[in-house]
């Protein structure tokens, strides 16, 4: 296998009651788990890729063989993306952010409420599965969305933080009350972990 499902960093019911337990076993060792397998399925008819990593091959989708090309986007996005998400939240997490990342949104957005604000709301309006994420672009904070599993490294961007908005992420708990989901979800951010993305996108 040239791919392995990580284990969560915390107990599925760490990140309670924001996100439940029931939807973190879902989640985790379901959805991921697929995405991974489905990942070394195609990696089984192209061993050369095998040698790149899940990151790498989201970075030149153009280079990847027709015949797996799309199960590496979906599938390769879902596995780098889950694994983010997985590590930028921790138990007892959220309140303002902290360290280098908390000036940058200060500056770009005016504040961290106007920024969660304005991430909520863009997120919330993603049609259908997709994510929501903060990234780096020509040295400002930006806010944008992409369908299914697609990762902004494809755009040539490095995510900071991203929130799942595929119904499976949260739809055991909150059902159809995504804005609600996204509100919660801020008390589970892990900064540190963030701000180590964010000094990644500022080398990158």
């Amino acid at each position: 296998m040239a791919y392995e499902l990580p284990a969560l960093p915390y107990p599925y019911t760490a990140l309670e009651p924001h996100i439940d337990e029931a939807t973190m076993k879902l989640h985790h060792d379901k959805h991921h788990a697929t995405y991974v397998s489905n990942l070394n399925g195609a990696i089984e008819k192209h061993p050369e890729l095998g040698k790149h990593t899940p990151e790498d091959l989201l970075r030149s989708l153009d280079t990847i063989p027709d015949d797996v090309k799309s199960v590496v986007r979906n599938n390769g996005g879902g596995h780098v993306n889950h694994t983010m998400f997985w590590q930028i939240m921790q138990p007892g997490g959220g309140g303002q952010p902290t360290g280098a990342i908390a000036g940058k949104i200060q500056e770009d957005f005016g504040s961290f409420e106007d920024f969660k604000k304005l991430f909520n709301e863009t997120t919330a309006k993603q049609f259908g599965s997709g994510w929501g994420w903060l990234v780096l672009d020509n040295g400002k904070l930006t806010i944008l969305t992409t369908p299914n599993q697609d990762n902004p490294l494809s755009q040539g961007k490095y995510p900071i933080l991203g929130n799942d908005v595929w119904e499976h992420a949260y739809y055991l708990k909150y059902q159809n009350r995504r804005p609600e989901y996204l509100a919660a979800w801020w008390n589970t951010v892990n900064w540190d972990e963030v701000n180590k993305r964010f000094q990644t996108a500022q080398a990158a």
